[in-house]
């Protein structure tokens, strides 16, 4: 049993607009790909958390844009997580689905940085995970002042301070 997977977060049609999409948008794609390919060529487990909003909002439950993002898509088999907050295992089958099949490492991708990204990395620390978050491999919109990219930074020297943070390029499954 390979006690290590890789977690797809919230990569959702609704992230791509065609008028603003999250920072950097297709070379994250294109990485995640690599990393897809990777994980699965090596038979780890990859598993996808799928975020859900009320009527009207931009990741609606069963809207078009909720659903996961054509290019990175999962293949048969392959868990779905529903989530409602950004915290990926707050009231989710995410812990039991990681317990069921013998997992303690996760390696972390996906959207939004300062947001599902940070929460479910963080919580993931705190439960005795091992994580590695692949630093080119997620992002977010600016806010608050800063850029995207500073956003992105900024979270990567936090994510040290509990989790390995490596590029795409040197991430290994097997």
């Amino acid at each position: 049993m390979n006690s290590l997977a890789f977690l797809v977060i919230d990569v959702q049609k609704g992230m791509f607009p065609e008028k603003d999409p999250v920072y950097n948008g297709d070379a994250l794609l294109l990485k995640l790909q690599g990393l897809l390919d990777k994980a699965r060529s090596c038979g780890v487990p990859v598993i996808y958390v799928q975020h859900n909003e009320g009527p009207g909002e931009q990741l609606e439950t069963g809207a078009s844009d909720w659903e996961i993002h054509p290019s990175v898509a999962p293949q048969e088999g392959e868990a779905v997580i529903q989530k409602f907050t950004p915290d990926s295992f707050h009231e989710t089958n995410l812990q039991q689905v990681l317990t069921e099949k013998g997992i303690r490492s996760l390696v972390i991708a996906g959207l939004q940085t300062d947001f599902c990204v940070h929460a479910t990395s963080t919580r993931a620390a705190e439960l005795g995970y091992e994580v590695t978050v692949a630093e080119d491999v997620h992002s977010t919109w600016g806010q608050g002042g800063q850029t995207a990219q500073e956003i992105i930074e900024r979270h990567n020297r936090q994510f040290r301070g509990f989790a390995a943070v490596k590029k795409a390029s040197e991430i290994e499954f097997c």
